[in-house]
């Protein structure tokens, strides 16, 4: 996914993606680092059928962030939500 953007919403909105994943403990810049990391597939949600990444952070963690694409030209994408998952044996 090069030259992405990543669409996040105000920090303060209660309702907003920042919001959402620190409630799972994670920080923008954990999820970009899975979301904006080129050697990761990009896979589909079993759940919504939104696409979606499995990849390790910056800090170690496993995780799946799933986003939508906001705009194809210029790429933007929406982080809907990442959560730690187990890794894969």
């Amino acid at each position: 996914m090069d030259d992405v953007l990543v669409a996040w919403d105000d920090p303060d909105d209660e309702a907003g993606n920042v919001a959402h994943i620190a409630e799972h403990g994670l920080t923008t810049e954990e999820v970009e680092s899975v979301l904006l990391d080129p050697t990761i597939p990009v896979d589909t949600s079993a759940s919504t059928g939104r696409p979606c990444k499995f990849g390790t952070t910056n800090t170690g963690r496993h995780v799946i962030v799933v986003w939508e694409l906001v705009s194809a030209d210029p790429a933007v994408v929406y982080p809907v939500t990442a959560y730690e998952v187990p890794e894969p044996n």
